[in-house]
């Protein structure tokens, strides 16, 4: 942009990296709603603290409330959304924050964006379950109010979702619990030494 300039700091986040005793992550986890992400997100999240390191769960609803309350689900909006969410996800792990973001992001060109903004540091989670599955759950009744008309433009009834095509995990939530997929994504930070 003209005459905006980036501004070096003096602390880095290798620097808060150290002070934390860990390293920082996005931990992106992507699928249809009521697939258990945010449950999951929520669980690991405790985990990583019960551990003593810190981690913010970024939730798609909680996110809709401010930040992206301006914005409605056309593929534009979905898509500024992710943008939005990306760059906050920078931003914290940037601070030395491990993110674990739970959103449906539903477009493959949004996720690699931000897999590029963060190389490295970007994890995709791909919470796989069924649509029919998602349906029979349905924690927030959204799949009955696409059915009947009262949400346009839903992911997995009347908009696309597009499955990741390479993710560093993918959760069967179909078939396992979500302790058992907490733990599968807290292993894996474990063995990649995101938590020392």
């Amino acid at each position: 942009m003209k005459n905006i300039i980036w501004q070096k700091h003096r602390v880095g986040r290798r620097d808060r990296e150290r002070l934390l005793k860990q390293k920082a992550a996005v931990v992106w986890f992507t699928g249809l709603s009521g697939s258990g992400k945010s449950t999951i997100a929520s669980l690991l999240g405790e985990k990583i603290h019960e551990k003593g390191f810190l981690s913010y769960v970024l939730d798609g609803d909680n996110i809709r409330h401010g930040l992206s309350s301006d914005l409605g689900f056309s593929d534009a909006d979905r898509m500024e959304n992710i943008r939005r969410v990306g760059e906050v996800s920078v931003i914290l792990s940037d601070a030395g924050v491990i993110v674990l973001a739970a959103f449906i992001s539903p477009h493959q060109k949004s996720r690699e964006a931000i897999r590029k903004m963060l190389a490295d540091r970007f994890i995709e989670v791909y919470v796989k379950c069924s649509v029919s599955e998602c349906k029979k759950r349905d924690p927030k009744g959204h799949y009955q109010k696409a059915r009947t008309g009262g949400i346009k433009e839903f992911t997995g009834v009347s908009a696309p979702y597009e499955t990741p095509l390479k993710p560093e995990i993918v959760l069967d939530t179909e078939n396992d619990g979500v302790e058992e997929s907490a733990e599968k994504v807290f292993q894996f930070l474990k063995d990649k030494g995101l938590l020392e």
